[in-house]
């Protein structure tokens, strides 16, 4: 997993429309980066409900919220129709992006190991470096403390 303070590892992915949005894309903004594992499913629909509420805040901030998971842009599409998402997803199909960012790891459910990603959220500065970090991301209050942080570190 990157560091504070080290230049965020570049990445261009499609997105929900399939149109390629790489971090070069967004130099001088604010990116906030969020790596969730499925669409569709309890916490990372919360996640990206709570995300999208946010969106004037974000804005405000002068900040791009963008979502990652390993799933197809046809699957991001559906999920944003179908919960009202203002958010930008990208798809990661190869995981390579979610391995840059160390948050494809191993996991546990029921006994069963297998690989998959860590819920886990990047704050990217405007000069491309990572200002803060959380792995393991407690969905409730999540987006708050990341606004919060933000906010910290712009003034």
């Amino acid at each position: 997993m990157p560091k504070l303070d080290q230049v965020a590892p570049a990445f261009t992915l499609p997105n929900q429309d399939e149109v390629e949005i790489g971090l070069r894309d967004l130099e001088g903004k604010w990116v906030v980066l969020y790596f969730y594992p499925k669409d569709n499913t309890p916490g990372c629909t919360t996640e990206a409900c709570d995300f999208t509420a946010s969106i004037p805040a974000f804005d405000a901030l002068d900040a791009v919220v963008l979502g990652v998971s390993p799933d197809s842009p046809k699957k991001h599409r559906n999920f944003i129709e179908k919960k009202n998402l203002e958010i930008t997803l990208l798809s990661d199909e190869n995981q390579e992006v979610c391995k840059a960012y160390g948050v494809w790891q191993m996991k546990k459910m029921c006994g069963k190991e297998y690989m998959g990603v860590v819920r886990s959220t990047f704050i990217i500065s405007p000069e491309g470096k990572i200002k803060a970090l959380w792995e393991s991301v407690k969905v409730k209050g999540h987006v708050e403390e990341v606004k919060a942080k933000l906010s910290t570190l712009q003034n």
